[in-house]
């Protein structure tokens, strides 16, 4: 059994071509292009959101790579549209060499208490153990995944247009979702603030949700 942690990978963009983008996308609307300057596009995306013409924001997308718990993916996939890609749990058997023999865990860091934490741990060794004994028996990889936890980590690659990507963190960073959701999704908004403020600064996330929680950010 292995315990790891979460991480998010940013495919690299350049947020300011991105909202210029937009900007020549909506300035179509009105026939304004002759008013395009090189900072002109804070103040129309500014103008747009607080209208609420947020259609223009779907003319440009951004694409992660998500190392996570199943759980966090299944809640993320109930966004219509966006697009994923899934490691699957029905073709990815765990007892090969190419995982290294052994289920992989996202480490639940959330859960402080030690005792309680260590039940968590007992039970993901017994739920390996398990899924190794019924591959010995010649159970197929689709039987074994029925036993496996939502604390099983994966892989997904996740696109959205930048109007969802502002929904999905409207409704995705704050108190009310999962810490494994929260993990990921607070530090993948403060870095979207930071390179597209225009668009994402206003959106709100759980400040108490402590940063050494947060999920390892990078850029591809």
């Amino acid at each position: 059994m292995k315990i790891v942690e979460p991480w998010v990978k940013v495919e690299d963009f350049d947020g300011k071509k991105i909202m210029q983008k937009i900007e020549r996308a909506c300035r179509t609307c009105y026939r304004s292009e002759d008013k395009i300057t090189d900072e002109s596009y804070k103040n129309l995306l500014k103008n747009c959101i607080s209208r609420g013409h947020e259609s223009v924001l779907e003319h440009e997308k951004i694409t992660v790579r998500i190392y996570n718990d199943i759980g966090s993916y299944k809640d993320l996939t109930r966004h219509r549209f966006a697009s994923f890609s899934v490691e699957s749990t029905r073709y990815c058997s765990y007892d090969k060499d190419k995982y290294g023999n052994e289920i992989s865990f996202i480490n639940p860091v959330y859960i402080e208490d030690k005792e309680t934490y260590e039940i968590w741990k007992n039970t993901m060794q017994q739920i390996e153990n398990g899924y190794i004994a019924m591959k010995k028996l010649g159970a197929s990889t689709d039987m074994c995944r029925n036993i496996l936890p939502h604390s099983v980590a994966a892989e997904y690659t996740m696109t959205a247009n930048i109007r969802e990507w502002k929904h999905i963190f409207t409704l995705r960073a704050n108190n009310h979702v999962h810490p494994a959701i929260r993990q990921v999704m607070i530090p993948l908004l403060k870095y979207f603030k930071e390179q597209m403020p225009e668009i994402f600064e206003e959106i709100p996330y759980d400040e108490e949700f402590n940063p050494k929680y947060y999920a390892k950010l990078s850029v591809e």
